[in-house]
């Protein structure tokens, strides 16, 4: 298995970073990783998918149900990518308008602290 999971925390917020490939091997692995945070009340989330070198639909499948599940609990999960394989598999998909896609791990926190402060943003 060819995947990195880590997670630090910034101030309400909660990053998971994700490194390597991301595939029906390694999806059930961060879908649990994903689900303890949001179990534990880190709801508003930051998956940073700056070192995945691949995604399949698998993987997506994951991050549409825990966007989903971070949202019925009034959170949100935002994402951190740069790896141009990796963000086309969301444009093809459509699903770079589903969810909020920054360059940087900084703009995704940034992001978030504005959404947190502004009420009925982000969602």
């Amino acid at each position: 298995m060819d995947l990195s999971i880590t997670r630090a925390d910034h101030g309400s917020q909660t990053v998971v970073h994700l490194g390597g490939e991301i595939d029906v091997y390694t999806a059930p692995l961060v879908r649990e990783k994903l689900d303890e945070q949001i179990q534990g009340g880190r709801t508003q989330l930051v998956v940073d998918l700056t070192d995945v070198t691949f995604l399949d639909s698998t993987g997506l499948g994951v991050l549409v149900g825990r966007l989903k599940l971070t949202r019925t609990r009034g959170g949100s999960m935002r994402l951190v990518g740069a790896d141009d394989r990796v963000l086309k598999v969301f444009a093809i998909t459509g699903l770079d308008k589903v969810f909020e896609i920054h360059p940087t791990l900084e703009a995704a926190l940034a992001a978030s602290d504005a959404a947190v402060g502004a009420p009925g943003e982000g969602s």
